[in-house]
């Protein structure tokens, strides 16, 4: 059966798109959020896909129904994790995915991108896409399910480009979760690109900057 594709924001070029970054939101936004930041990136002939996540019950939240990516059941992020949301949401990404490369945009061509929740779900599901992609942007966030990633990462993103970047003040996902996961990482061989800043859980004009740099390293047009 094919995956139901989320609906979202899409900003295209003027031009034929040549590559294709899917941002995803954190907890309880949506695809609007990063919607003012697109502009600021520099990019060129670029599509932007901002979906939004499935409202669900959030447990860490009271129960609460709330966009989410997957539920978070304690404090620490590493305990008792929502593999079942987690994987749910892989699959959705993935048909998103696949949906560009239906469209003209070849694999190699796409990065993923995310905040906090969004980060996360970039994160494992980038590692593990049976094709190589452009890059992985994973901000303010960690990797879940790390623990299995050794047996079910994808060989092709072995060397995916990877920019981690992290506010070291931020008490929503603490700042050692995160170098843990950027650690793990790169004891299995990812080149990660990691960057902190004095922040919260945010963005700040500097990491904007970084983001802006490192995108267009990955993203660049083919020159003519």
């Amino acid at each position: 059966m094919n995956e139901p594709l989320l609906e979202g924001v899409e900003i295209n070029p003027a031009g034929v798109p040549c590559a294709c970054i899917i941002w995803l939101h954190g907890l309880g936004a949506d695809g609007h959020d990063f919607e003012p930041l697109v502009p600021q990136l520099g990019l060129v002939d670029v599509r932007v896909v901002l979906p939004h996540a499935p409202r669900r019950p959030v447990t860490i939240n009271g129960g609460m129904v709330m966009p989410a990516w997957y539920d978070i059941l304690a404090p620490d992020f590493n305990r008792g994790q929502d593999s079942a949301g987690i994987r749910a949401s892989e699959r959705q990404l993935q048909a998103l995915i696949q949906r560009e490369i239906d469209a003209g945009i070849p694999a190699e061509k796409i990065l993923l991108a995310g905040f906090s929740q969004g980060g996360a779900i970039a994160l494992h599901t980038g590692l593990r896409y049976p094709q190589p992609l452009a890059g992985i942007l994973a901000l303010s966030t960690y990797l879940p399910l790390g623990d299995s990633l050794a047996a079910e990462a994808a060989v092709v993103n072995r060397a995916v480009p990877i920019m981690m970047a992290h506010g070291t003040q931020d008490v929503v996902v603490p700042l050692p979760l995160a170098m843990q996961s950027r650690d793990l990482l790169q004891q299995q061989g990812y080149n990660v690109a990691w960057h902190s800043y004095p922040m919260q859980h945010a963005l700040c004009p500097e990491e904007v900057q970084d983001i802006r740099h490192w995108l267009g390293q990955r993203l660049a047009p083919e020159p003519v």
